[in-house]
């Protein structure tokens, strides 16, 4: 009796099954930030949020932060790889890179999602118009409000399109595994660096990775919808590196 209906599951497509898992993590993922963003709104968080952020600094002194000597300007060149100048940089050689090997819708589309994700993190901004943490001095300088983190939205959106992309080109699964890792380390550490710096909430952070994995989940399935029904963008795909 059931062998019909296993049958038909077994039967699905692998384009099909797996753009629509990650749609339910795309789903998931905006109801998280909808609830944090309600909660950060309503002051719920404040207690916690400014006890983290004290918990960073030493009681004598909330200027300067625990940890060894070196551990403040370490944070200070990580954080700027979460900064628009870098990760600016960083896409437009990876699409002129892509440009070269000839691959141009491609590098379109990942200079497309890039960039307007980066409008998203504005507009998420202006709309919520937190303030930066006021309780202990910053330890870099900041031009924006702080809820969504920025620096950790705009580096999830970046780096992990990229990585996806890179990850296309690996054939071995491992060493995709490796790229996404990478691409998660460096958003995670980015994150990190905004709290100890004092220029962000945690939930200013952890606003800032859901909505940031929420998109380029969402463009990357958007990316394999488009590459299925594209002839130019599959041949592109099965073309080597050159």
């Amino acid at each position: 009796m059931l062998r019909g209906p296993w049958r038909w599951l077994s039967g699905w497509d692998v384009m099909v099954t797996r753009p629509l898992a990650l749609l339910l993590l795309v789903a998931a993922c905006v109801l998280g930030f909808v609830a944090l963003s309600d909660e950060v709104h309503e002051g719920e968080t404040q207690d916690i949020d400014e006890r983290i952020v004290r918990s960073l600094r030493r009681e004598e002194d909330p200027a300067m932060p625990r940890g060894p000597w070196w551990l403040a300007e370490t944070a200070r060149d990580v954080t700027s790889l979460g900064g628009v100048p870098v990760l600016s940089l960083i896409t437009v050689a990876v699409c002129g890179f892509l440009l070269v090997a000839r691959r141009y819708r491609t590098s379109l589309f990942v200079f497309s999602a890039t960039v307007t994700g980066w409008l998203l993190n504005a507009v998420l901004k202006n709309l919520f118009h937190r303030p930066r943490p006021s309780i202990v001095p910053h330890l870099t300088e900041t031009l924006s409000t702080s809820f969504p983190s920025g620096h950790a939205m705009l580096s999830a959106i970046t780096y992990l399109t990229l990585g996806a992309l890179l990850a296309q080109f690996a054939e071995q699964r491992r060493v995709k595994v490796y790229i996404l890792s990478v691409a998660l380390l460096l958003s995670v550490l980015v994150g990190c660096t905004r709290v100890y710096l004092g220029v962000h909430y945690p939930t200013d952070v952890l606003g800032g990775w859901v909505a940031g994995l929420a998109w380029s989940l969402l463009v990357t399935v958007a990316a394999r919808s488009v590459r299925r029904r594209s002839p130019a963008l599959r041949e592109e795909a099965r073309r080597p590196v050159p």
